[in-house]
């Protein structure tokens, strides 16, 4: 078993594009890493150089205490799952994975049992004698991963692996494939575009826009607190509302167009540094989930809490929830670069309104389309972000 390190690593193309700027990334051992960020920020391209698929235009790559840089894929000790299965169509499954085996011209005996070890971690035992086209898609995908796992890699690297999966099969391999590299407790690098798999697969989450490390942290942390309005607008389905904004006199509210929200003592204490925005435009971001509705029946909001209220444009009824879609007279902000499509292959981005905004609330709430919604808002869930560094707020 190793670690990866990747130290100030880049890669600049012959035309003189940057794919990867000076990334620093660690990898323990036995964590499940997952980069993450919209098409084209460099993710594979960072995966490729770690597997020598990609040459280093500068920086070290580590596999333990190896450097790798110039050694080939095969002298690494890795084990890559691609996004397409790549299986040989007229081989078993248990030829398939198997077939690194066969190369190393490791005893047929040692090959069946190690198949066997791998075939029953995979739910696979059963499937040996098939051959690919006739098995699903979560099958092919397991027959991948375990001709990865037989050859007991010091590392695992996965190249979207699930992408090519519906999406209730996907949700299914999400657990399958973090289980499988919790009881193998080997390293493993990650590469997706939906942040929903990012977030409930990852220890560790690390978001790349435009080949640059933006936060790297605990899924929880990176969205709880973003550290910048990229990271903001991308962690989280539905995405957080960011608006235009403008702090008060001595920070004690944010006027949000033409809704002030007091920001009390607490809010102040907290955030210290608004002080320095008295009267400055900031952006202001507010998660679905924290705009619960109030009782349309005249409700009093509880003390701490300020009523946010909006014209319902849409309500999505999901049985478990309901995203309700309102209108506020405040300006949009898009953070640039998260206008990706989603892991339903929903470009929210692009759907999106100026001045609208979405809350997830109960199921069983009655909204009428065209109707004033009022929400709860504490004003201790609001994120603030600098129009010019687009960076969070904080102390």
């Amino acid at each position: 078993m190793a670690s990866i390190t990747l130290e100030k690593v880049t890669k600049v193309y012959p035309n003189g594009f940057e794919a990867i700027h000076e990334l620093d990334l660690d990898v323990a051992d036995g964590e499940f890493m997952v980069i993450v960020g919209p098409s084209g920020c460099g993710k594979t391209t960072a995966l490729r150089m770690v597997a020598g698929l990609e040459d280093i235009t500068d920086g070290t790559v580590r596999i333990g205490d190896r450097i790798v840089n110039d050694l080939s894929p095969k002298d690494r000790d890795i084990a890559m799952v691609f996004q397409n299965y790549a299986l040989y169509p007229h081989m078993t499954v248990g030829q398939n994975i198997g077939f690194a085996l066969k190369l190393r011209r490791m005893p047929k005996a040692e090959i069946k049992k190690k198949v066997n070890v791998t075939a029953e971690i995979l739910g696979l035992t059963e499937w040996l004698n098939r051959k690919p086209g006739q098995l699903s898609g979560g099958q092919r995908q397991r027959v991948a991963m375990g001709r990865a796992i037989v050859r007991e890699p010091s590392v695992f690297l996965m190249d979207e692996p699930l992408s090519n999966l519906d999406a209730k099969l996907r949700v299914q391999m999400r657990g399958e494939v973090a289980r499988i590299q919790r009881s193998l407790g080997v390293a493993t690098l990650y590469v997706t575009h939906d942040q929903v798999e990012a977030m409930t697969m990852g220890d560790r989450v690390a978001v790349i826009r435009d080949g640059v490390l933006q936060q790297c942290d605990n899924p929880q942390a990176l969205y709880d607190n973003p550290k910048n309005l990229f990271v903001a607008g991308f962690m989280g389905s539905p995405a957080m509302n960011l608006f235009e904004a403008t702090i008060g006199e001595g920070a004690s509210s944010v006027l949000i167009g033409s809704q002030r929200i007091e920001l009390p003592a607490t809010v102040q204490a907290a955030k210290p540094a608004l002080r320095a925005y008295a009267n400055r435009s900031v952006v202001v971001g507010i998660r679905p989930e924290n705009l619960p509705l109030l009782d349309t029946d005249g409700g009093v909001p509880d003390a701490g809490s300020t009523v946010f209220e909006g014209d319902v444009e849409l309500v999505e009824a999901l049985g478990s929830e309901l995203l309700v879609h309102f209108s506020v007279d405040a300006r949009r902000v898009v953070a640039e670069g998260t206008n990706n499509i989603d892991a339903e292959g929903i470009n929210e981005g692009a759907l999106a309104k100026s001045g609208e905004a979405v809350a997830r609330v109960e199921p069983r709430m009655r909204l009428a389309i065209g109707s004033r919604a009022r929400f709860l808002l504490d004003s201790s869930w609001l994120h603030f972000f600098d129009t010019t560094s687009n960076e969070a707020i904080v102390g």
